[in-house]
């Protein structure tokens, strides 16, 4: 059997063993007990969303009658549901027994704190949000099991139906399941939800969700945030299903059943306009079959096969059927002619640019207004030019990831961060939602990587936390941490550039990809969530200056991707609250970086890229070199190429101090200016076309030969690739010659260092 075959059988039987928490858990709070007084209601107006600083055009059209409609599960569908979005009553409390009395009306499925939902209110800690309705089952359903499905709830959910308790979760990112049959009554039956969610005051997995909002942290989203729907099937039904497909045409579904009575299992596979390529049968469980020369799936042609499950008893007659899909891909980590590792998409080398993609909404928060809202996110990456997004510490529902299947948008998935001081227990609850995730995501072609942290957000055993991923689900890649706190394990090198573009010195077996950079920033009038104190990593005055702007970082990543850059993610999709470095406003209303100069830019990132020949090394690249450097300034002179240096001091670079970020400090430099020299040799004048490479904190100037070469203000983070001036180029020459450098610095760290490199 294949190895990729028995990987993947062995992910099957991983996905089902992932039991479902409950309320045992040591980490469940006191259970919340069941009604004990009569329900009363107070007066209500009707619903309406709440005031907000800003809106978006589909949250104007959410009325409680069309509040996300759409089947929630494309993954596993059947024909008949009832979807329960709408209007609940809500209650907040901080006792542990039902209320009394609902103070309201919420609009679910949207948070209790945003705007749509009609309420718009924070929980506090200790509170609990208590949701209300009843439901009438259609008379069709009689005779069958009954199941009620929470896409998520934020974060532990205790469940009553009729005055009895059915179920209960912890998690707030992953979907669940309860068999409600033997509590329901004839006629109405009434449902009741108890939430708790300490956000930042526990220790779970939430992101980038915090009580005061500041920053890069944003307003929470306690309780409902995604569909809640119930579903009619067989005594005997599928009850999870599990699909790997890859690039040689093997595909692999494993079933779970429940109801004792399945014995086989049929599964079937038809091209996108209904022809049968394949099938299998045999027992349930996991069954195999394979497809000569599938399409395979791919951003430039994101290609979709249905898939149809049944299940039959002993004597073949069907007990349950469910309509899926699947993208045949792979992706994996190769070294290249050159010996650099690359990121492969179905055998091929893919450099991978898109958004650092946060997910949120100024009228929704967690919760999109509308599945054309979430569409026109994943369209804008295409619009851009981008082939991917890296989902940013929260899980979407899964239409967002069917949208990427569908759209061709590769995902980075990122598991939503904790707090950084972590109990045993949390740790634990970590792994278990963690495995959710993996389990519950991982039937979408469109992800390719996983990442298990970043930043050093609760970060926490690393090495082992990558190995259990790995284990999980050997078809994707991981990134163990997405920029500062590298273990050395996982499928790639991740480093953060703020604006950058940079990367990581290449290795041997991972590749090299940068998991964030730009962060360009620019506040449009009326569009801001906060008039005043919005920020970004670097800030601009116009749309033309940031569109040049970034078109200048995009436009050197080629050369990086030459040297062995795998991938780039830009900060980010849209403004989120009071940062305001999107490519877009918050609202969705206005572009600030202009697609159509962007789009241009983009393409040349899957070209094949040039290549560097580095005539004098920078220190970022191994090349630390000695150079005559002063703290006091010299005569006019300084730079020229006859100027005796002979009294200077001399130096490795780079020139600065510790902790500047991207620094290579060879010599410290802590005074406010200095003034470098270094001699090199040439053989014969450059062919080719020569680049500075400078990384500068702060404003620097450059000659060559005494004559000025580049001029910069402000700083970098990292080392950039600049071009040089004519004159400057024009005044090399066979024989000696010198590059001087002149920086200043007014606060903060600083650091200067230079180099020169040919593009073949």
């Amino acid at each position: 059997m294949p190895n990729h075959v028995t990987r993947a059988l062995a992910v099957l039987s991983l996905a089902f063993a992932c039991a479902a928490p409950d309320a045992t858990h040591p980490l469940a709070p006191t259970r919340p007990l069941a009604p004990t007084r009569p329900l009363a209601t107070t007066p209500r107006e009707a619903w309406k969303p709440t005031e907000v600083a800003l809106t978006t055009r589909w949250g104007r059209q959410v009325r409680p009658e069309n509040a996300w409609r759409e089947y929630p599960r494309p993954t596993m569908v059947r024909e008949r549901w009832l979807n329960l979005n709408g209007l609940w009553e809500f209650a907040i409390d901080a006792g542990e027994e039902r209320p009394s009395a609902f103070q309201g009306e919420i609009l679910v499925p949207f948070p209790l704190e945003s705007s749509l939902s009609g309420v718009g209110r924070r929980l506090a800690r200790g509170e609990r949000l208590w949701y209300r309705r009843t439901f009438d089952l259609p008379r069709e359903w009689s005779g069958e099991r009954v199941l009620l499905h929470f896409g998520a709830v934020d974060w532990h959910a205790l469940v009553l139906l009729n005055g009895d308790e059915v179920g209960s979760h912890l998690g707030g990112y992953d979907p669940f399941t309860l068999d409600i049959t033997d509590a329901l009554q004839t006629g109405e039956n009434e449902l009741v939800v108890a939430v708790l969610d300490p956000t930042d005051a526990g220790g779970q997995p939430r992101g980038k969700q915090v009580s005061k909002p500041e920053g890069i942290w944003y307003t929470p989203s306690s309780g409902i945030w995604q569909t809640v729907w119930l579903e009619p099937v067989p005594q005997t039904f599928v009850r999870g299903a599990v699909v790997r497909a890859d690039s040689q045409g093997d595909l692999v579904v494993g079933i779970e059943a429940q109801g004792g009575a399945a014995e086989q299992m049929r599964i079937e596979l038809s091209s996108a306009d209904g022809v049968r390529v394949a099938s299998a049968s045999g027992p349930v469980g996991v069954q195999r079959l394979r497809v000569a020369s599938p399409r395979v799936w791919s951003p430039d042609d994101p290609y979709l096969y249905d898939l149809r499950v049944t299940l039959f008893d002993r004597a073949g007659v069907a007990l349950d059927e469910i309509q899926s899909y699947c993208g045949f891909r792979d992706i994996a980590v190769a070294r290249d002619e050159h010996g650099a590792p690359r990121l492969l998409l179905n055998g091929r080398a893919l450099f991978q640019f898109g958004p650092l993609d946060q997910g949120f909404w100024p009228d929704g928060l967690y919760t999109a207004p509308s599945i054309d809202a979430l569409r026109f996110d994943i369209e804008a990456v295409r619009r851009m030019g981008g082939n991917m997004l890296r989902k940013h510490v929260k899980v979407e529902p899964e239409l967002f990831y069917t949208l990427c299947d569908r759209l061709g948008v590769l995902v980075w998935q990122d598991m939503p961060s904790g707090n950084a001081d972590q109990s045993p227990e949390w740790r634990e609850n970590f792994e278990r939602e963690l495995r959710e995730l993996v389990r519950d995501r991982g039937h979408h072609p469109s992800i390719v990587m996983w990442v298990p942290f970043n930043e050093g957000w609760g970060q926490h055993e690393t090495e082992r936390i990558t190995a259990l991923v790995e284990q999980l689900d050997p078809s994707r890649l991981v990134d163990d941490a997405s920029g500062w706190t590298d273990a050395g394990v996982g499928d790639v090198i991740d480093i953060h550039a703020y604006p950058g573009p940079a990367m990581a010195a290449l290795e041997a077996r991972r590749a090299s990809v940068l998991g964030e950079f730009g962060g360009l920033g620019l506040p449009l009038e009326g569009h801001t969530w906060l008039a005043q104190d919005n920020w970004g990593y670097r800030s601009f005055a116009s749309r033309e200056e940031l569109t040049a702007a970034y078109l200048a970082l995009v436009e050197q990543l080629p050369l990086l991707i030459g040297q062995g850059l795998c991938a780039a993610v830009y900060t980010q999709t849209t403004d989120v609250e009071i940062e305001v470095n999107g490519w877009l406003t918050y609202d969705r209303e206005q572009w600030k970086i202009d697609p159509e100069r962007a789009l241009p830019a983009t393409r040349k990132l899957y070209e094949p890229p040039p290549r560097s020949k580095e005539l004098l090394k920078h220190a970022g690249n191994g090349g630390a070199a000695e150079w005559s450097f002063t703290f006091d300034a010299p005569s006019p002179a300084w730079s020229a190429l006859e100027f005796d240096a002979s009294a200077w001091k001399r130096g490795l670079s780079g020139f600065g101090t510790t902790g500047t970020p991207g620094a290579f400090v060879g010599t410290e430099w802590s005074a406010s200016e200095i003034w470098l020299r270094r001699e090199f040799e040439l053989a014969s004048p450059p062919s080719g076309e020569l680049r500075l490479w400078l990384h500068h904190d702060e404003a620097a100037e450059v000659y060559l030969n005494g004559v000025l070469a580049a001029k910069v203000a402000g700083y970098t983070t990292n080392y950039v690739l600049l071009e040089l001036s004519p004159e400057a180029r024009a005044v090399l020459h066979a024989g000696r010659n010198v590059l001087a450098i002149h920086c200043t610095q007014t606060t903060g760290g600083q650091y200067i260092d230079a180099g020169l490199a040919l593009l073949e």
